[in-house]
């Protein structure tokens, strides 16, 4: 009898590698056909918002639910309809701002909204190419303001040297949930920043709930450090060969890079 029920998967350095973003490898889409095939469901579970999460995969004719910004909100793709959502408090928010600014930063700001997924400033501190890849989705704002106001799901910047982020981080660890990722864009880092207490596991659980899944009977995937708890609480955890070191060392097993269709693996468990 197969241990798993349900396979939960992180998308940038996982399903796809980082050197050919969006595009998995033929072994992986191969291994997603054969869980359809089986009746196995997949659960995307990423640091990405809504959109940068849903085109690449309908690319390539995929409309899974999906758990994004690092546990914030969780939807079903194909319906979109939202089954989680975890919000900064006001006061957590105004200081995660704040943390940023002390090192002369100025984050772009995911916010729950019909229209706009993000807000950022007159002077945003992220990389050209992240703020291009917003599009119009992205919005001009106050983010005193937006703080103070909005329902704000996240923080981010990218294209920063890791030291700088990780100040950052350690400055805001006991008030939100901080993660220096790589830069899907450049050589450099990545920090987003997601509520106190929340993981990609609270949307895992919260998909579970609604699908009548056991969650002792989940396998999850991953590369990064923003997968570690996920590794961690499933029932299989899976990390890539060159993925960040917490994240191998939360794993039950390590696979193949995403870049060889290690994603493959984890038809060795269904």
């Amino acid at each position: 009898m197969s241990a798993v029920d349900l396979v939960v998967t992180d998308l940038d350095g996982t399903l796809w590698s980082y050197d050919t973003v969006e595009q998995p490898h033929e072994r992986t889409l191969a291994a997603w056909a054969e869980l359809e095939r089986r009746g196995v469901p997949v659960l995307v579970a990423t640091g990405r918002r809504v959109t940068s999460t849903r085109e690449p995969l309908a690319q390539l004719g995929l409309a899974p639910s999906a758990v994004v910004l690092n546990g914030a909100l969780a939807l079903d793709l194909a319906s979109d309809e939202y089954f989680h959502r975890h919000h900064h408090t006001r006061d957590g928010a105004v200081a995660v701002l704040a943390a940023f600014r002390a090192h002369g930063l100025d984050p772009v700001v995911y916010v729950e909204h019909p229209a706009i997924e993000v807000y950022v400033s007159g002077a945003p501190s992220t990389s050209p190419e992240h703020l291009a890849a917003l599009g119009d989705r992205a919005r001009l704002a106050d983010l005193d303001e937006v703080v103070a106001t909005a329902p704000v799901l996240s923080f981010g910047v990218f294209g920063h040297e890791a030291a700088t982020l990780h100040r950052i981080a350690a400055a805001i660890d006991d008030r939100a949930e901080p993660h220096v990722v790589a830069d899907t864009w450049s050589d450099g880092h990545g920090l987003t920043v997601a509520p106190v207490g929340l993981s990609k596991w609270s949307g895992v659980l919260a998909y579970c709930a609604r699908a009548g899944v056991d969650p002792a009977r989940v396998l999850a995937i991953g590369d990064e450090t923003n997968d570690v708890e996920l590794l961690r609480n499933a029932t299989v955890g899976l990390a890539m060969s060159d993925g960040h070191a917490d994240a191998r060392a939360a794993a039950d097993r390590i696979v193949a890079p995403s870049g060889e269709g290690g994603w493959a693996a984890v038809l060795d468990y269904v």
